[in-house]
């Protein structure tokens, strides 16, 4: 039982990303809004609450992305409702997820060690 229901809070999660990936491109017109993506979405055990994690492609831009996605919190909840066809659709936070930029300096990190044992 315990199971299913993780698959099913799993499966859920994974809707809301694709979906929430989907609305980002088709359902606002703000540019700052181009090059984020949402990497995963965690759930609360009552469903009353998301977490969306997104990042984006230009870093530079992170600013100005976090910004927009703050200002389309409401309307983005409520088109998500619309699209999914949800009685209760949960309260939305958006969280910058940096696992790219990590994997992305400890590899730097691990190059500069190989270099210098190899010299």
């Amino acid at each position: 039982m315990a199971r299913e229901k993780y698959n099913k809070r799993a499966q859920y999660e994974d809707g809301l990303k694709e979906e929430g990936n989907l609305l980002l491109r088709q359902g606002f017109s703000d540019p700052r809004l181009q090059f984020i993506s949402f990497t995963r979405v965690e759930l609360s055990p009552d469903y009353s609450w998301s977490k969306f994690y997104w990042d984006t492609f230009k870093v530079e831009k992170r600013g100005d992305a976090k910004v927009a996605l703050e200002g389309i919190r409401g309307k983005f909840r409520s088109l998500l409702s619309k699209v999914l066809n949800l009685r209760y659709t949960p309260s939305v936070t958006f969280i910058y997820d940096a696992q790219f930029e990590s994997t992305h300096n400890i590899e730097q990190i691990l190059n500069s060690e190989k270099e210098k044992t190899s010299k």
